[in-house]
């Protein structure tokens, strides 16, 4: 005859070091994709261009490229919320090859559009980080007392 009391609940698996890294990892990556796309949207609304999905892809594609090749060259998967080298390095990256295939490419690159980029992505992509320097500082606090 089967039982009618539901089973005891198991204790939740502890997640080792190395997972927890690489989910850290995978939603700072994640992140820095999300604020990039946010970047080419706001400033394709900005500018009323059309092909709202189309166009922000076609917008941002320069800016992943160069912040997925940041990730690769620095290997910031080791240390994802760093601000430095992590954040300033995604950053830079971004801009720096984003401006690079944009002009190879054949799209504007024009000083006031740099600017606006680097404050921009520097304000998303180091913003962020600091916020969650910011928390860590405070929970590290907070176990301690």
């Amino acid at each position: 005859m089967p039982s009618s009391t539901p089973p005891l609940p198991r204790p939740a698996a502890k997640r080792s070091p190395a997972a927890a890294g690489r989910r850290t990892a995978a939603l700072a990556a994640g992140a820095d994709a999300a604020l990039i796309l946010l970047f080419a949207a706001i400033g394709r609304d900005a500018h009323q261009r059309g092909d709202i999905i189309t166009g922000v892809f076609a917008t941002a594609w320069p800016f992943l490229a160069g912040g997925a090749l940041a990730w690769l060259a620095l290997r910031l998967w080791r240390s994802p919320l760093a601000v430095w080298p992590a954040g300033v390095g995604v950053w830079l990256g971004a801009v720096t090859v984003g401006m690079l295939l944009r002009a190879a490419t054949g799209q504007v690159v024009v000083l006031p559009f740099v600017i606006v980029a680097l404050l921009s992505l520097g304000l998303f992509l180091l913003g962020y980080r600091l916020l969650a320097a910011v928390v860590r500082r405070r929970n590290t606090r907070r176990g301690r007392a």
